[in-house]
């Protein structure tokens, strides 16, 4: 473990679960209710400017509206502690948008016969039949509806969020030989372990890492040359800073490297990306029809020090993509009330009405 990490680790291991309990029970968001009474600015700048000043350390907003060159925005830092002003331009890690790109990834073998839908976990990975409640009846289109029933690896007993997890085989260790939170398919319940095990199922039936196909067939073909599968291929120089509540120390050496969790990009690149999911000139038609009928077409993500959110509105035709370089006390909510204001900036210059769709 990086030596600079580790006082980290000590200290997320006490803070973080005390602060989260704190906070829920004695301290309103008063940073979220704030900035969702305060009156909508008129543009993209002035709301990330008003947004620093309630209290994130950095803002990187991306928006894509169909008929319009595509606008990069930021305000605050890239490096608070060394006051490197923010970069819209900067690496982030993406967290669970990484998602997107597995199950992206999988509509693509699927369509092309490779893997099917209906393949359960025992028969793609019979090492851990035994070691999965109803590996037998869990398919591919369950772990990827997060509807398999298998716990959640980081709502386990001994994971901790303050850990490198730089080996996908440990967090998956937390959930062997547990009992399922369900039957399988009886209800759609997220967890990080099912997209652990898509990525297992993908290195095996590929015979190498999925990260390679991902960056092959999906990152390639779009020219995303800024999107990367695992910090080890970043300069950190290049990555944004990122602070949780109550902790002094930059998350930036904080690795993840969890499958479905991992990877890093620009907003610019992952509004490339989700912009040519949503339109279908990803995957083509057999492909796209798949994946339409499995997951999601937006998401958010979430580790220590950072939060991003990456959405599509079809009503406006716009993609919005936000990065926030904080975690923990009231700029949770904050953070998703400055998503959804930017696009209600968005739909008002587009002379749109209504709300923003989820």
């Amino acid at each position: 473990m990086n030596k600079k990490v580790k006082p980290v680790v000590r200290v997320l291991r006490v803070v973080m679960p005390i602060v989260a309990l704190v906070c829920a029970i004695t301290l309103p968001p008063w940073a979220g209710v704030g900035a969702w009474l305060a009156p909508l600015p008129d543009t993209v700048q002035q709301q990330l400017d008003n947004a620093v000043d309630d209290g994130l350390d950095g803002i990187i907003v991306y928006v894509d509206r169909a008929g319009q060159p595509p606008r990069s925005y930021a305000a605050g830092w890239k490096d608070f502690a060394h006051r490197v002003p923010a970069d819209p331009h900067a690496l982030f890690k993406i967290a669970s948008i990484s998602k997107l790109y597995i199950a992206a990834a999988t509509a693509k073998l699927v369509s092309q016969h490779v893997l099917s839908l209906d393949d359960t976990v025992a028969q793609r990975l019979p090492e851990l039949a035994a070691h999965i409640a109803n590996a037998d009846r869990i398919t591919l289109r369950m772990l990827l509806q997060h509807r398999s029933g298998i716990p959640n690896f980081v709502d386990a007993k001994g994971f901790d969020w303050g850990n490198q997890q730089g080996d996908h085989h440990d967090p998956l260790k937390l959930v062997l030989d547990q009992p399922a939170d369900f039957a399988p398919d009886a209800k759609r319940e997220y967890s990080n372990t099912n997209y652990l095990l898509i990525g297992a199922i993908l290195d095996r039936v590929l015979g190498y890492p999925h990260q390679r196909y991902i960056e092959q067939q999906i990152l390639q073909p779009l020219g995303l040359t800024h999107t990367y599968t695992s910090m080890h291929q970043v300069n950190l120089d290049e990555l944004a800073s990122g602070h949780h509540y109550h902790v002094d120390a930059d998350m930036k050496a904080l690795d993840f490297e969890t499958p479905g969790g991992s990877m890093i990009a620009t907003a610019q690149d992952v509004g490339v990306f989700l912009r040519a999911l949503n339109d279908g000139t990803l995957l083509g038609k057999d492909a796209q029809a798949i994946y339409a009928s499995t997951y999601d077409f937006g998401h958010k993500g979430w580790l220590p020090g950072y939060q991003s959110i990456a959405r599509y509105d079809k009503d406006i035709d716009t993609v919005v993509v936000e990065f926030a370089s904080n975690t923990g006390g009231d700029v949770e909510l904050l953070v998703n009330v400055v998503y959804g204001r930017v696009v209600r900036i968005v739909r008002a210059q587009s002379g749109a009405s209504g709300q923003p769709a989820d």
